[in-house]
C-alpha cells in the first residue's frame, strides 16, 4: 500500500520537516506492521508536528496562504517514497483521494414496496404503529411531499397524511439487503465505512478498476445495486468525506452527483452553512443572526473568531466552509457513546413514575456495555427526557468524584432533567460517553513517535 496524504496551508519552509516526519512515520509503520493514524491525534493535541504546521499559519496570516506544504494523514505498512518518482514535485508527490458516499433512497420503505408492489406509487412508512405512540422510521418520496419525515410520531402522520400506509419494519430482511450492498462494494474497494445499514463511505483512491475512475465505479455500483435488489441508491463522488456525503444528496432520488477537485473552491462557496455536518437548529439561527448564510460568508471570519464564538466547533467551521476534511475512511468504526431509551404506551406522570424507571433502563445498558467493557471505558453519563408534547432535553456529567453509584447518578440526572420541563414524559433513554481504550493506547504509542521526531527523546 501506498503513503496517503492531503494537501494543508504551510510555509514552505517546513516542508522538509513535514516529508522528515512522514518518512518517520513510514518507517515506524513498516516495523510495527502497523497502520499508524495521526489524523486522530491532530485532531486532539495541537502539540504534534503536523498540527503545529497548521496552527502557526493559522495564527500568523490566517487562511492567506495556499498550496504550500502537504500534511500526511495516514501511513500504511509497506508504505515508500520510492513508489513515485524521486524527483518528483510536493505537489506531484500528493495523491488525491476519492471518495465515494452511498446511500439508499428511502431503503427500509423501498424494500418494502419492492416485496410488495401492490404499496408502488403510495404513500408508504415503516414505523410504529400509531395507536401505540409509535414513530416514523423512514418514508418513501410519496409520503415526504406531505411533510411526513423520519423520527415524527406515527400518529402526526397519518394526520398529515390519511392515506399512510405504516409498515412495521423487518430488520433481518433490511440487514440482508445492507449485507448484499456490501458485498459489491468489496468488489472495489476494501476501504468501507459502513454509518447505517443504508449508507457507507468507499475510499477507491487506490484501485485500478474503471480505469481509477471513482465517477465509473459509483456508477457500476449504483447499476449492480439496482439489477441485485431491485432498490436504488444516490452516490456522491469527491475528495473527502464531508463533500462527498453532500454530493449524494445533491441528486436524490437515484443519482449520481461528482464534485471534483477543480469545482470545490465554487461549490462551498454558495452552499448554506446549514448543509454543513453539525449545523443544527441552534447553530443556523446563530449563524444567521450574524448574517452568515453561505460558507462563503462564512469564510470571512478568522478561526480565533469563530472558536469564540463556536468554542471547539468553530475549528471544525473554519476548516469545512474551505472543503477541508481530512478524516480518513475507516473500515472499523469505533463508538463514542452506548445508550438505550424506551416509549412509553402511558405518559409517565411524575418523578415517582420516572425514577421507577431507572433500575430496567439501567440493566439494559448494563447488559449492552458488558459486550465491549474491553474495548471502551466509561467517561461521563447523559439522560434523554422526551415530554408529552415531544419537546425534550438532554443532560451529561462526568462521572461523580464522590462514591455516588450508578444508579444513583443516573437518578439524579433524569430529576434535574425533569425539572426542566415538569410535565409528562413519553420517553426516557440512558446513556454513558466512551473513550477508546484502543485509540488510547495508539495515541502514548504516536506521543514517543512525536518526541523522537522532535528529538525530545
Amino acid at each position: 500500500m501506498i503513503c496517503m496524504v492531503q494537501w494543508v496551508p504551510c510555509y514552505p519552509d517546513l516542508q522538509e520537516a513535514v516529508l522528515k516526519a512522514i518518512e518517520g512515520a513510514i518507517a515506524l509503520s513498516t516495523a510495527s506492521q502497523q497502520k499508524i493514524d495521526l489524523c486522530s491525534l491532530i485532531q486532539k493535541d495541537l502539540c504534534v508536528l503536523q498540527k503545529i504546521v497548521i496552527w502557526r499559519l493559522i495564527n500568523r496570516q490566517g487562511s492567506s496562504c495556499q498550496n504550500h506544504s502537504v500534511c500526511i494523514y495516514s501511513v500504511y505498512p509497506g508504505a515508500n517514497w520510492n513508489m513515485m518518482d524521486s524527483n518528483a514535485s510536493l505537489q506531484q508527490k500528493v495523491i488525491q483521494r476519492k471518495i465515494i458516499h452511498i446511500d439508499f433512497d428511502a431503503f427500509f420503505a423501498s424494500i418494502e414496496i419492492r416485496d410488495n408492489p401492490r404499496l408502488s406509487g403510495k404513500a408508504v412508512a415503516v414505523g410504529g404503529a400509531s395507536d401505540r405512540r409509535g414513530v416514523i422510521a423512514t418514508c418513501n418520496y410519496e409520503a415526504r411531499r406531505f411533510g411526513v419525515h423520519s423520527a415524527m410520531s406515527s400518529a402526526h402522520a397519518m394526520r398529515l397524511c390519511p392515506e399512510l400506509k405504516i409498515i412495521p419494519p423487518r430488520f433481518s430482511v433490511y440487514r440482508e439487503a445492507s449485507s448484499e450492498a456490501h458485498a459489491i462494494f468489496q468488489q472495489y474497494t476494501d476501504l468501507i465505512e459502513p454509518l447505517s445499514l443504508d449508507e457507507a463511505y468507499l475510499d477507491v483512491t487506490g484501485t485500478h478498476l474503471c480505469r481509477g475512475s471513482a465517477t465509473l465505479i459509483a456508477e457500476e455500483i449504483r447499476q449492480k445495486i439496482f439489477q441485485k435488489l431491485n432498490v436504488t441508491v444516490s452516490a456522491g463522488v469527491a475528495t473527502n468525506k464531508f463533500l462527498a456525503k453532500i454530493a449524494s444528496d445533491w441528486n436524490k432520488p437515484n443519482g449520481l452527483f461528482v464534485i471534483t477537485p477543480e469545482q470545490v473552491d465554487d461549490f462551498i462557496f454558495d452552499l448554506p452553512v446549514k448543509k454543513i455536518h453539525g449545523v443544527g437548529r441552534v447553530t443556523s439561527e446563530k449563524l444567521h443572526k450574524k448574517g452568515i448564510k453561505t460558507c462563503g460568508q462564512l469564510r470571512q471570519y478568522s478561526i480565533l473568531e469563530l472558536s469564540r464564538w463556536f468554542g471547539s466547533f468553530g475549528e471544525r467551521l473554519w476548516e469545512l466552509s474551505r472543503g477541508q476534511d481530512d478524516r480518513e475512511v475507516q473500515t472499523s468504526r469505533r463508538r463514542k457513546s452506548l445508550s438505550v431509551e424506551h416509549t412509553y404506551d402511558k405518559d409517565l406522570a411524575g418523578l415517582e413514575d420516572i425514577t421507577a424507571q431507572v433500575i430496567p433502563l439501567l440493566e439494559e445498558l448494563q447488559e449492552r456495555y458488558q459486550r465491549i467493557e474491553k474495548e471502551y471505558e466509561v467517561h461521563k453519563h447523559f439522560v434523554k427526557v422526551k415530554f408529552a408534547d415531544f419537546t425534550q432535553t438532554t443532560l451529561e456529567e462526568s462521572l461523580p468524584a464522590t462514591g455516588e453509584n450508578v444508579k444513583e447518578h443516573f437518578t439524579q440526572l433524569l430529576i434535574r432533567a425533569w425539572e426542566r420541563g415538569g410535565r409528562p414524559v413519553r420517553l426516557l433513554g440512558l446513556g454513558v460517553r466512551l473513550l477508546d481504550l484502543r485509540e488510547e493506547r495508539a495515541l502514548e504509542q504516536l506521543e514517543l513517535f512525536e518526541k523522537k521526531i522532535m528529538g525530545l527523546v
